[in-house]
């Protein structure tokens, strides 16, 4: 019985389906928390309402897959394809969709040559083959004419060489400049793509068949008429003069076509530079939101049963009480939740009001002040809430505590370009082994979000007990 006992309390373990092929399996509302489905097939899959917390789905191809009302939080989708997914109502916070392709379904507009030459399929093979004999024609072509001028013995053959580097050496130029200069003009005058290719073919023949004639009669027709003369029965002067036009064409297309492409892929680079830019703004709003400090519930009791005992015995500072506590919650609840910062001043009057209703509480047993060392510091903004928690606690964990007096003492000054705000109170000394508490944690969290390394939390025991938020003054100056 205890072996039994024992194997029914064993937590289960998370789905592992690493490098698994599951195209069109229907997991719609299952509980799929940590599974692993790395390096697999995952097309046309249902995963509608499914719990997918801190699921692996890296390097996978999710195309046509739909995530309805899923939770994808702390979900690692990096690397994967997401063509046609649905993410309607999903929760995202915190998942990772580092360089994931989401484009739409594949079509004739979206032809890619990058794409088809990485597809494994036979259509990426033959593409790749085409382009690499063209490629290595031409450059066997260039070596060829180039050997024969450096080894040829014949002076008008070398010549005729010549020429006809000049030739498609100035064509070549003309052709790219030309094309680069139309390609903006094309995308915006004409729709269709086949059409700009075929207005962007039509001039570059013309163009360049007016260079040909103008390098043929300036620097050719001797040269050309000798060789004729020379060799007249080779059969490469048959070739018709339109022949020649078909180089400058493809070249004009090609690059044309790679520039739109370069452009598509800069502009798909920036769009996922702006999303996941956006996503970690929105897991950084989502993180602060859920750290913005709030007024513990404790001390609203605490308020409210005091009030309940002053009603009768002392009706003014049951009214006064009441008036500081709406004050206190209007703060809270009036300001704009989206704005994480607030000048100094208006944090101060928060914690002074804070503390005025804990002076009614405590009464005597309470004394407090509050200190800026220079008026001008009151204008600067620092990140909300972030005195309220640490009086709190000094009030929970010190004077609460004590039996005498309580002394609460909030500083403001700078020193050394750092903005020093300090609590100070005469409870109870920190224990060496304490960890920080949650009000604490909360604003540790808060300042790493809001200035990285640039702020930091200290508790001291000596000289004398208080907790010190150092926040330097430059980071502060950037959010100012």
């Amino acid at each position: 019985m205890k072996c039994l006992n024992s194997m029914e309390e064993q937590p289960a373990k998370p789905l592992r389906m690493t490098a698994s092929s599951l195209d069109g399996k229907d997991f719609s509302n299952m509980n799929l928390e940590n599974a692993d489905f790395s390096f697999s097939s995952l097309k046309d899959i249902n995963f509608d309402g499914s719990n997918l917390r801190n699921a692996k789905l890296r390097f996978s191809t999710l195309d046509r897959t739909t995530f309805k009302n899923s939770d994808l939080r702390n979900a690692d989708l990096s690397f994967s394809s997401l063509c046609d997914v649905d993410l309607t109502g999903a929760k995202v916070e915190g998942a990772n969709f580092s360089f994931t392709s989401q484009d739409k379904s594949w079509n004739w507009q979206d032809f890619s040559l990058i794409g088809l030459i990485q597809n494994q399929g036979w259509i990426g093979t033959f593409v790749a083959i085409t382009l690499g004999a063209i490629i290595l024609y031409g450059i066997n072509a260039i070596a060829y004419f180039t050997a024969e001028i450096v080894y040829t013995y014949e002076p008008i053959r070398v010549k005729l060489y010549q020429f006809l580097v000049v030739q498609n050496v100035a064509a070549g130029v003309v052709t790219i400049l030309f094309t680069q200069a139309v390609s903006g003009w094309l995308d915006i005058l004409i729709k269709k793509i086949a059409v700009r290719h075929l207005v962007l073919s039509v001039l570059v023949f013309f163009i360049n068949n007016a260079i040909s004639i103008g390098i043929y009669f300036i620097f050719g027709l001797g040269i050309v008429q000798k060789y004729q003369i020379m060799y007249p029965k080779e059969s490469a002067q048959n070739a018709p003069w339109y022949w020649y036009m078909w180089g400058p064409i493809i070249i004009a297309n090609a690059f044309y076509f790679l520039s739109r492409q370069g452009k598509r892929i800069s502009r798909k680079i920036s769009d996922q530079e702006y999303q996941l830019l956006n996503l970690e703004k929105l897991k950084t709003r989502a993180e602060l939101d859920a750290l913005q400090a709030r007024i513990n519930p404790h001390f609203l009791y605490n308020a409210l049963n005091s009030i309940a005992s002053l009603v009768h015995e002392d009706p003014d500072k049951a009214e006064e009480m009441t008036l500081l506590l709406s004050k206190l919650f209007r703060y809270t609840t009036g300001r704009n939740t989206e704005d994480y910062f607030d000048t100094i001043r208006n944090e101060l009057e928060m914690v002074q009001t804070y503390l005025q209703v804990e002076k009614v509480r405590f009464g005597e047993r309470l004394k407090f002040t509050v200190e800026v060392s220079d008026p001008d510091l009151n204008e600067l903004h620092v990140p909300k809430f972030i005195l309220q928690p640490i009086v709190e606690n000094a009030i929970k964990h010190g004077v609460s505590k004590m039996a005498d007096l309580g002394n609460i003492v909030v500083k403001i000054y700078e020193k050394d370009n750092w903005l020093h705000l300090c609590v100070h109170d005469n409870g109870p000394l920190f224990p060496d082994s304490m960890g920080a508490g949650y009000g604490i944690r909360s604003i540790q969290d808060k300042l790493k979000l809001l200035y990285g390394d640039n702020a930091k939390v200290e508790l001291h025991n000596e000289p004398h007990k208080s907790v010190n938020i150092s926040i330097l003054k430059t980071a502060i100056d950037e959010h100012q």
